[in-house]
């Protein structure tokens, strides 16, 4: 499996490199008029498959960590728990008042974008209030405990 992987990041290193040489080459001018879409097209799609080989490697390990390691299964599934706790409430506290009409491109913003845009202010806002209190009260126990 190391080998494949191996070969397959050396292959895609290959083509990106191979890539970007041709577009250094065709230079920027041709690159702001469009002449050179032909180039530059497959310098993203090598992107999309790295990002998306990345990903899906990513999601892989971190599902198989999960259900091999019990514990870590348990404290995950609580702190998901408690981050969805965290966006009810702020989605229940959040107001779906437009004090003024909030224009997005031709179109107004509607009451549930207006609720969900203040239900993420307020989850951002409890959040970051959890993580500075959690820091400090770490910070007294260390002082104290020495």
């Amino acid at each position: 499996m190391h080998k494949i992987l191996k070969i397959v990041a050396a292959v895609l290193s290959l083509a990106g490199i191979i890539s970007l040489v041709r577009i250094i080459a065709a230079g920027d001018e041709a690159i702001k008029t469009g002449e050179s879409a032909g180039l530059v097209d497959p310098m993203a799609y090598i992107a999309y498959v790295i990002l998306g080989l990345v990903l899906a490697f990513v999601v892989f390990f971190v599902l198989k960590n999960l259900f091999t390691n019990t514990a870590g299964l348990k404290n995950t599934l609580i702190g998901v728990g408690a981050f969805v706790v965290v966006l009810v409430i702020s989605y229940a506290v959040s107001g779906s008042d437009l004090p003024i009409q909030y224009k997005n491109g031709d179109t107004f913003a509607t009451e549930g974008e207006s609720t969900m845009v203040g239900a993420g202010l307020v989850a951002f806002y409890i959040l970051l209030a959890v993580a500075a209190i959690s820091m400090i009260f770490s910070g007294v126990k260390k002082v104290i405990s020495k």
